[in-house]
């Protein structure tokens, strides 16, 4: 006996049935067969039963799994139960799974957040962490409908990125968050609407824009699109939607990033003066500019990340009374915030970026920023850890105390011109100044990056060109090479 039956989700009706509704039909005419084995590494165990004449199967890796899906079925067959003859399944199977996708359906984007945020809580680094909180805070703006006394956006922002840490699960939020808080818990669109062209492209937007509407930095869209399909392929795989919603989107063109700028960059005579400026900045106060001229040589000589000097340890230095040394680098401590890390600190400690967490980084250092070293060494000591920069109470060197010195010393180093142009701006402009000086010398692009714990395409795509090359002495190197001329011609 056959019967159809139609699956009636909320909404208006059309043309006497409800709209969107999925009609199937139900049939009690069930037979279940014995469980066969097959040739499959697999699901070598088949189970096979007909529903209204249409023979169904499902393959398991072991017998017991095959045998209690068989046991399931024909439990189902004995008490009268329909099945659906598409799938085959049981009608309470059925219900249960279109109850499951209604409920889905209607799962609303700061819930889905907050989901997400703590399934990939345990096993994301904290600046990771961080970084998937920006992201769907961008995109919570794009999933507020039209509402007239939505929150202001800037504080939507911090109560998304406070909402969706896992700690914070059963806490009441803080009260200048709670109003915004409970808006966006009853207000925000379900997670079906970004499906609709309209949601996904304001989603999309407010990833690639800043607040006051000017377009992010490359990196900046990069990292939050990075967060958002992290949270959208969960979703998929978590049933709420069937694809990426701005799977074929594209940020606003605009002009390619290549070299990096050339104001940045300090030459090598620069750099020492820089270096002397530092030791100035708060000499009356603490010491500050000289506990951090060691500090900027490994990001100056050595092309060290920040976070890569603030984890150095004094037992992976090698530096000899005279000659090169060595730094051989072992792990990072990212600043991320006390609320994104397992430790409540500030600073996260992880491996070395684009490493493998247990892999190394040896990186040959020159004589004179091993003096520098030494130096630092006989003034300050280690921290009781052995790391080899500190502050005065022997604790991590914070982001905000290096970069306070890098920003005061630039008066000192350089003419007023100078200091109101992009000329070493940040520290980072440290590192890019090491790494042109290394293209300079001579080295392969290859040696650049490992040196600097980089690809070699970034070395070729941001550093490269900024190097003068010779197509005179280029050609010359190939004729040596092909014996088309006498090594001294």
């Amino acid at each position: 006996m056959n019967q159809r039956m139609t699956s009636e989700p909320q909404g208006a009706r059309e043309n006497g049935r409800p709209a969107g509704a999925e009609e199937r039909t139900f049939s009690t005419d069930v037979r279940v067969w014995k469980i066969s084995k097959i040739s499959s590494k697999s699901g070598p165990y088949q189970l096979r039963w007909v529903v209204a004449g249409k023979v169904r199967h499902a393959t398991f890796s072991t017998s017991a799994l095959a045998e209690s899906r068989r046991s399931e079925l024909w439990q189902a067959m004995r008490k009268g139960e329909a099945f659906d003859v598409e799938s085959g399944l049981p009608e309470s199977e059925v219900r249960q799974a279109q109850a499951a996708k209604a409920a889905k359906d209607e799962a609303k984007w700061w819930e889905f957040s907050g989901e997400f945020m703590k399934r990939r809580w345990r096993t994301a680094a904290a600046k990771t962490r961080e970084g998937f909180a920006d992201s769907l805070a961008s995109a919570t703006l794009g999933m507020m409908g039209e509402a007239a006394d939505a929150p202001e956006p800037l504080a939507v922002r911090r109560a998304i990125r406070w909402a969706i840490v896992p700690a914070h699960e059963n806490e009441e939020p803080p009260p200048d968050l709670e109003k915004v808080c409970a808006w966006l818990a009853e207000h925000t669109l379900p997670l079906s609407a970004l499906m609709k062209p309209s949601v996904a492209e304001d989603v999309h937007y407010r990833l690639a824009y800043k607040l006051d509407g000017k377009l992010a930095a490359k990196e900046t869209y990069k990292r939050r699109r990075r967060g958002f399909n992290a949270a959208m392929a969960y979703a998929i795989k978590s049933g709420y939607l069937d694809e990426n919603p701005i799977a074929g989107f594209e940020r606003p063109a605009t002009a390619q990033r290549g070299p990096i700028d050339l104001r940045i960059l300090m030459n090598p005579m620069q750099a020492r003066e820089f270096l002397t400026a530092v030791s100035y900045v708060g000499s009356v106060h603490r010491n500050r500019g000289r506990r951090l001229v060691a500090f900027f040589g490994c990001i100056l000589y050595a092309a060290m990340r920040p976070a890569e000097v603030v984890a150095l340890r004094l037992k992976d230095c090698h530096l000899p009374e005279t000659g090169w040394g060595v730094l051989t680098l072992r792990e990072t401590r990212p600043v991320s915030g006390k609320k994104w890390t397992d430790t409540g600190e500030r600073h996260d400690k992880r491996g070395l970026k684009m490493r493998d967490p247990e892999a190394d980084r040896p990186v040959p250092i020159p004589p004179e920023l091993v003096a520098i070293l030494r130096a630092h060494l006989k003034e300050f000591g280690t921290a009781p850890d052995g790391r080899v920069f500190h502050n005065e109470r022997g604790g991590l060197v914070g982001s905000t105390s290096y970069y306070r010195v890098w920003v005061e010393a630039r008066p000192y180093a350089f003419p007023p011109p100078k200091v109101h142009s992009p000329l070493a701006e940040k520290p980072y402009a440290g590192r890019a100044f090491c790494i042109t000086q290394w293209l300079k010398a001579g080295l392969a692009i290859a040696e650049v990056a490992r040196r600097a714990g980089t690809s070699p395409e970034v070395i070729d795509r941001h550093y490269a060109g900024l190097v003068d090359n010779s197509e005179e002495d280029d050609n010359k190197k190939i004729e040596r090479a092909m014996g088309w001329q006498s090594p001294d011609s």
